[in-house]
């Protein structure tokens, strides 16, 4: 399905680890404030590579981007090797793989092949109002089915309905903007940084009480730069003279809805229901409930494959490149983040000290604005996830007290993880996957750079107004 055999590399990795480490030296982790800085490069070199890749070597990136992931990962688990021994690097390895890259892409995996699965047959043809609906309809999804269903229930149907338009390829980016990020920020359903602080202790509906006017300000703000944007791209078009085909939508595949709400309803369980139960792998606890909810996401892949009709996916134009392209790259990325991670953690003991020093003004208090923007921009290169979660340690930590008197500024963490996901293609995995759906659909996405002079001339003033409104 996803290519186990050229994929081998990360299992033969783990296995290597777990047989060699100690578990008595493994779970005493990573100690970030001693890991030299030049354990962050081959991160930076797998971004460069993802960047340029596509731009300068395009054939052999298509067919070897795996290659490139597997070096980069390989790298950075030799380096670690080096500098705190194989113990370390095998638990530090496990934790990541375990706890957020098995959970990731089993999640992406079962929202991705369910979604693929229902087809909807329009013959709507798109006009700014159109496209604002329909991205208004995602935005709003977006917190109920997660950026990842919305993202990949309405992708194709936006693309079908855009097609044959010279200048399509900025809908998908505000779409990514939109369904793939911003909107996804009223419920831990919603984006996986929000739902890592439900399972962390954070109510299940404190996003929507506490998020909602900065959600509903930005979601509206991008709707009007979209339908500007867009009314200028449909002047500079050649007017179609033939009849506009009537307003009519059909969907089948149909069951995929109901196994959606399986795998929805097992992510929400699984933060639910802490029977207590699990075991340890070099210092790693594994739970039950999240060995059952990796278990339904792989039951709901298998469940749409054998349930959804081989029309209704033909008609959606599916296939498994996307999901495996961000399998590989994302498996690269969760390793070479690792010692990335670790640096963080370490706070102002650590390389990254100049900034955790800048989270507090000089009575102690948290500077909010810098939480939001430092979260956000960190999220935009790292995953989201886990850099929500640094930033909510470095906030102290205590749901309680976030919820309560540090609201404003467990808000200001949600908002630039969530928000700030949107700046690049790796800020979140939805975006890629609708970057390589996109381009397999041939539309002439922009590559890595020219999406970040998108992002920075759209977003970033959106952002700046959002602190000086909600934040400051």
């Amino acid at each position: 399905m996803i290519g186990w055999k050229r994929g081998t590399f990360v299992v033969a990795v783990l296995a290597a680890g777990v047989m060699a480490a100690s578990p008595a030296a493994a779970a005493e982790g990573l100690d970030g404030a001693r890991l030299p800085w030049q354990l962050g490069m081959p991160f930076v070199g797998i971004l460069m590579s993802i960047a340029l890749g596509p731009l300068f070597v395009k054939e052999w990136w298509h067919i070897h981007y795996e290659k490139a992931a597997a070096f980069w990962a390989l790298l950075t688990l030799g380096g670690l090797i080096a500098v705190v021994g194989i113990d370390a690097t095998a638990a530090a390895f496990v934790h990541n793989m375990a706890l957020e890259y098995i959970p990731f892409i089993l999640m992406l995996l079962a929202l991705f092949t369910a979604a693929g699965g229902i087809a909807i047959d329009s013959a709507i043809k798109a006009t700014p109002a159109i496209n604002c609906a329909i991205l208004a309809i995602g935005s709003v999804c977006a917190s109920l089915i997660g950026t990842t269903g919305a993202s990949m229930v309405l992708v194709r149907p936006l693309i079908r309905a855009n097609a044959g338009r010279p200048y399509n390829a900025h809908v998908l980016v505000f779409f990514i903007f939109l369904v793939s990020n911003i909107g996804g920020a009223l419920t831990p359903l919603g984006d996986p940084p929000l739902f890592l602080g439900f399972l962390h202790g954070v109510e299940f509906f404190w996003t929507a009480r506490h998020l909602w006017p900065e959600t509903l300000f930005a979601v509206t703000v991008l709707l009007a730069v979209f339908f500007v944007v867009d009314s200028y791209y449909l002047r500079r078009e050649t007017p179609d003279a033939g009849p506009r085909p009537p307003f009519a939508v059909k969907a089948s595949g149909l069951v995929n809805i109901a196994l959606i709400a399986i795998a929805i309803g097992a992510i929400i369980l699984s933060g639910l229901w802490r029977p207590g139960l699990g075991f340890d792998v070099l210092g790693t606890r594994i739970e039950l409930q999240n060995l059952v909810r990796e278990g339904v996401m792989i039951a709901v892949a298998l469940a749409s494959l054998a349930l959804t009709s081989k029309s209704a996916r033909e008609a959606n134009s599916f296939d498994w490149e996307p999901i495996r392209e961000v399998a590989y790259l994302f498996a690269g990325i969760f390793i070479c983040i690792i010692p990335v991670m670790a640096m963080l953690k370490a706070g102002k003991e650590g390389p990254f000290s100049v900034v955790i020093a800048l989270l507090e003004h000089a009575d102690g208090s948290p500077n909010n604005p810098v939480y939001f923007w430092a979260t956000g921009l960190l999220s935009s290169f790292l995953d989201n996830a886990p850099t929500y979660l640094v930033f909510f340690e470095l906030a102290g930590g205590d749901p309680a007290r976030l919820m309560g008197p540090l609201a404003s500024t467990l808000a200001a963490i949600s908002l630039g993880a969530v928000f700030m996901g949107a700046v690049s293609y790796i800020g979140n995995a939805p975006n890629f996957m609708v970057y390589a759906i996109a381009r397999n659909a041939g539309v002439k996405m922009p590559g890595f750079f020219p999406y970040l002079l998108w992002s920075g001339a759209i977003l970033l003033p959106l952002f700046a107004v959002v602190t000086f409104l909600f934040l400051a």
